[in-house]
């Protein structure tokens, strides 16, 4: 397959790795003059800018948005249905690479071409809830979050979290090691959206995590 990923640099390595080498790949910047000329190459598209639109293009390609900051519920509220099958994606870095592709749904009508899709690509995947913020990047960036208020009220340092979350829980990292993989302001952003959309304490964001992604900066670790 030809796979067209527009916006998705930041996660180049883990659509190699994923996918591998029997699949071709090309990686568009958000404002190429030949964005549409490209798309018509593609066997499937993803859309990874903040305002996404290639749902009205055509031809009409299966279409991935990353919806851990938007469900596709929101993406397509008040506007006609998009053209072609639809589906919601966990696109966070360190997030994309894994056994089981998380994705959504739009329409339940597009299952079966979800799983045409992803046999082709070869891999794995679960269907998940039209949630922001999907299951993963959910549970990760609130651990995140837990995480800055521990430090914040001088419970741990963040060396000491992330050794404990990595001996006592087994995580691949620990949580602020995490948020550096993610991108500080990736995981805010994700946050934010959690949080107008559930207006769950749980996802209250923590002022020093808000403070280190409005400087653009990686925890100091």
């Amino acid at each position: 397959m030809h796979l067209f990923i527009v916006g998705g640099t930041a996660l180049e390595e883990e659509f190699r790795q994923k996918f591998g080498p029997a699949h071709t790949y090309d990686f568009c910047a958000e404002d190429a003059d030949d964005l549409r000329v490209r798309l018509g190459a593609a066997d499937v598209a993803f859309d990874f800018r903040h305002y996404p639109e290639l749902h009205y293009e055509q031809p009409r390609q299966p279409l991935f948005y990353d919806t851990t900051r938007q469900s596709l519920a929101q993406l397509f509220h008040g506007e006609n249905p998009p053209l072609g099958p639809v589906f919601g994606l966990c696109a966070l870095p360190t997030l994309l690479n894994r056994p089981l592709l998380e994705v959504s749904l739009n329409e339940e009508a597009s299952a079966e071409k979800l799983q045409e899709v992803c046999t082709a690509l070869g891999s794995d995947y679960r269907v998940v809830e039209d949630r922001v913020g999907l299951v993963t990047p959910r549970v990760v960036c609130m651990i995140i979050n837990e995480a800055c208020y521990t430090v914040q009220e001088g419970t741990a340092t963040m060396q000491d979290v992330d050794l404990g979350m990595k001996l006592g829980t087994n995580y691949p990292r620990g949580p602020f090691a995490w948020a550096n993989a993610i991108g500080v302001e990736r995981v805010y952003a994700v946050l934010e959206a959690l949080w107008e959309d559930t207006h769950d304490e749980r996802y209250k964001i923590c002022p020093l995590l808000k403070r280190q992604a409005l400087k653009g900066q990686p925890f100091a670790i």
